[in-house]
């Protein structure tokens, strides 16, 4: 596990409060697949804590109940995020550490990595890219989970800065960094040889190919997204807003509206 002290924050962001409105356009019908046929270990990269668990804490869920290992890495410490204004940086990295632990043993994640880069400035850069291509040598997964790079106006928070930033430095590290010898050569003095990841699954793209049946996970999805107290403005409209969603996610892919359903593009990096 790798952990960096959190650095100063750029203005609070509001707790959650997310509307649910499902994606503007999806395939009348979209193939539904289980997320741990083929591999054996996944690594999910955010950039802060509580992104996973809106957009693939169900398909973690899934996975882990079927053996797969998955494995968080977040980019930030969330420590920009909130709204007691009485709370220092560190504490609130700290306590958002916290939550994010709490919210993976929900879905059966225990190995976390936090990075420790600014909330609110992250960027595709050389740093974060090696970062990343650190943790993905270090974890060698079968498939990486991350966050769209392309502004969706349509579902504008999903495209916060950082997560397009977050998104784009995950899929540079898949590749061409993290299976490249010669890219960060500093690694190989690491001993973390070169690693090749066969597959990337996009969050919140407008056109995603595949979903997930999370219906007999959304509990613990729920359990999952409440564990993030910080930014929570009413606990208790988180079942409603998670059951919402998903419901209207499995309903746009050609699903029993009955049904939950997460949604992903499937980008083929063997």
């Amino acid at each position: 596990m790798s952990k960096k002290s959190p650095k100063s924050p750029k203005s609070p962001k509001a707790p959650i409060t997310k509307k649910t409105k499902a994606p503007k356009t999806l395939a009348s019908s979209l193939p539904v697949v289980d997320p741990a046929a083929g591999v054996e270990r996944v690594l999910v990269i955010t950039a802060h804590p509580d992104d996973v668990d809106f957009g693939a804490a169900g398909t973690v869920a899934k996975m882990t109940k079927a053996g797969v290992d998955v494995t968080y890495c977040l980019i930030t410490d969330g420590d920009a995020g909130g709204s007691d204004l009485s709370s220092t940086a560190e504490q609130r990295a700290a306590g958002r550490r916290i939550e994010q632990t709490n919210a993976a043993a929900k879905v059966g994640v225990t190995d976390l990595f936090f990075l420790g880069h600014l909330d609110g400035q992250v960027a595709v850069t050389l740093d974060l890219r090696k970062d990343l291509s650190r943790v993905i040598r270090q974890v060698r997964p079968d498939r990486v989970i991350c966050q769209s790079p392309v502004l969706n106006l349509d579902r504008i928070y999903a495209s916060h800065p950082d997560h397009l930033a977050a998104g784009g430095a995950a899929l540079a590290a898949v590749y061409p960094d993290a299976r490249n010898p010669f890219a960060f050569p500093e690694l190989l003095n690491e001993g973390l040889e070169a690693h090749t990841v066969p597959e990337v699954w996009v969050m919140a793209m407008s056109d995603p190919t595949l979903v997930v049946d999370t219906t007999e996970v959304i509990d613990q999805k729920i359990e999952a997204l409440r564990c993030h107290v910080s930014q929570l403005a009413d606990p208790v409209a988180v079942d409603g807003l998670l059951r919402g969603w998903g419901q209207m996610v499995a309903e746009a892919a050609g699903m029993k509206r009955s049904r939950t359903a997460e949604a992903f593009r499937r980008v083929d990096t063997a």
